[in-house]
Formats: C-alpha cells, sequence, structure tokens
C-alpha cells in the first residue's frame, strides 16, 4: 500500500472541516492514527450518519468530492450513500494521516447475478499496524455495518455487538489473473450467511466513483432511482425505509415490518433517521410515494 501524494489521487483531505465533521459524528477521542483511532471512528460514522438517497428521488443530482459532500453530510447534516460516505471517510483518513487504498465492489446480496462495481469500500493501515503489515476493510457506505474495521485475513469472522461479519477470498474467481484478489464479504442475518458484495483489491480513484456515482444516481436500472430507501445502524437496531415500509431488525432479534401512511414519511424520517425535509421537499416525497403506491395497486 502506497502514500498517496498526487492531489488528482487523493481524496480532498485538506478541503475537509474536520473539526466540524468529528463533531458531526460525536467523536472527541485521540486523532492519532493508530487502529484504535480507526475503530472509533468507524462506529462513530456508521452510527450518526444515515443512508439515504433522497436528493435522487426528489430529482436532484449527488454531487460528489469533499466540497459538496461535507456541505450536504456535515453542515447540513443529511445522510448519503455508498460513494459520499466512503469519500466523506477517506477525506477524514487521510487528514489525520493514515493510509489508505479506495476500492470498488459489486452488491450482490445472494445471488449470483452479476452486477456492476458500484460499492465504494476502503482498505486502510494505521500507524501501529504499518510494521507488520496488516491492513483494515472498512465499509461506512453500506448502511448495515460493520460498526468498526475488519482485519483484512481471509476466513476471518468478527461479530461486533450482535452483528456478524466474515471476509472470503474468492481464489477460484482470481485463477488465471497473477496478482488479482478477488474477496467477498458476508453478513450473517436471520437465514444464515450471505455473500453482500465482492471486490477486487485494485487501488480505484475519485474519477472511478464519479463513474459509478452517475450510474447509481441516473440510471433506470439502479436500485436507488425508483424509490425512497433509508437506513439508519446502531450497535443495537438497524432501521430500514423502503418507499412506505419501515424494517426493524434488531441484533439476534425477530424483525419486524410496517406498512406506513405516505404522509407519516417525512416525521419518522426526521425523528428515527434524523432526516429533516423542509416543506416544499416533504410534499413532493409524499406525492411520489402515493403516486408508486397507487401505480404498484391492482
Amino acid at each position: 500500500m502506497t502514500h498517496v501524494t498526487d492531489p488528482a489521487r487523493g481524496w480532498q483531505g485538506e478541503l475537509l472541516d474536520l473539526d466540524a465533521y468529528l463533531e458531526r459524528i460525536r467523536f472527541d477521542g485521540d486523532r492519532s492514527p493508530t487502529l484504535r483511532t480507526l475503530r472509533a471512528l468507524q462506529r462513530a460514522h456508521v452510527t450518526t450518519i444515515p443512508f439515504e438517497n433522497l436528493e435522487i428521488v426528489l430529482q436532484r443530482p449527488i454531487l460528489l468530492g469533499v466540497a459538496n459532500i461535507q456541505d450536504k453530510l456535515v453542515r447540513r447534516r443529511r445522510g448519503g450513500y455508498c460513494f459520499e460516505h466512503t469519500e466523506l471517510f477517506a477525506a477524514a483518513l487521510e487528514r489525520l494521516g493514515f493510509r489508505l487504498t479506495a476500492l470498488l465492489g459489486r452488491v450482490v446480496m445472494g445471488t449470483d447475478k452479476l452486477r456492476p462495481a458500484t460499492h465504494a469500500l476502503l482498505l486502510v493501515q494505521t500507524a501501529d499496524t504499518a510494521q507488520d503489515g496488516r491492513l483494515w476493510l472498512c465499509d461506512v457506505g453500506f448502511g448495515h455495518g460493520p460498526l468498526e474495521p475488519i482485519e483484512f485475513v481471509d476466513g476471518i469472522e468478527v461479530t461486533q455487538d450482535g452483528w456478524s461479519y466474515r471476509l472470503e477470498r474468492l481464489t477460484a474467481a482470481a485463477e488465471g489473473l497473477p496478482g488479482v484478489q478477488e474477496w467477498a464479504l458476508h453478513q450473517q442475518g436471520p437465514e444464515g450467511w450471505i455473500r453482500r458484495h465482492t471486490f477486487v483489491v485494485a487501488p480505484a480513484h475519485a474519477i472511478d466513483y464519479e463513474v459509478g456515482n452517475h450510474y447509481v444516481s441516473t440510471s433506470p436500472r439502479s436500485p436507488f432511482t425508483g424509490r425512497v430507501y433509508a437506513q439508519r445502524f446502531s450497535p443495537w437496531l438497524h432501521h430500514e425505509l423502503d418507499e412506505a415500509r419501515l424494517t426493524i431488525t434488531p441484533a439476534g432479534g425477530p424483525i419486524e415490518t410496517r406498512l406506513l401512511d405516505p404522509d407519516k414519511v417525512p416525521k419518522l424520517l426526521k425523528e428515527l433517521f434524523e432526516i429533516e425535509l423542509d416543506a416544499d421537499d416533504a410534499e413532493r416525497l409524499v406525492t411520489g410515494l402515493r403516486r408508486r403506491r397507487a401505480a404498484a395497486e391492482p
């Protein structure tokens, strides 16, 4: 893993208002680039800033780059999806002195269907583990954890406050391609282990995230262009809003699903996800929810 010095290949850490970001995620711990700090930063980030696609549904563009992302996720206290979360987290890590490589993954969620590489995640090296070469997978933009980094070791299984994950190297998928490593991250659900995404260990850059972001935010084939979607993750609960359907999953507990009246969704977003829309956006959101529900009815 090399330390990026070319500004065109970095993550604009120098543009980040670090104090404002750390206040946003309610982090007041040590800022040295150690494993302990990395763990605390990831836990703070994923349990504070929600996952959401509301700008897409409201027909506004998703703008990457630290200036745009920190305006939305930090100053305006909104959420975002993987490209936004990962770029913001990468900028903070870069600013704090961590060494990192950005990656692209393919979300599969248990299927065998080949999907585009549109998930963003990071490999990170800390100052206190650099000597022994250990790396850490940081996946802050999926909406369902992990709470903390996972050591980048084949076959490792971790349980974090009741949520379990496993890393696997897919050697068969990389056969015949020297130097290429394909991996999978699994998570454990009520039905057992599920492969949630795969990724190749090859550096991605900001321009690669721009391309993926354009597809995810504009393509009719994207899962985020035709429906309201938000997630809020905590050490004990995962909340998922899909249109007007709320799913509540406790760590190790029974899943609860509620079908909501579209009119109640803006209030729910504010109270449960800490996403506050102005009156015009709330009205547009409710109108879209009603229209799509009516179109889906027989």
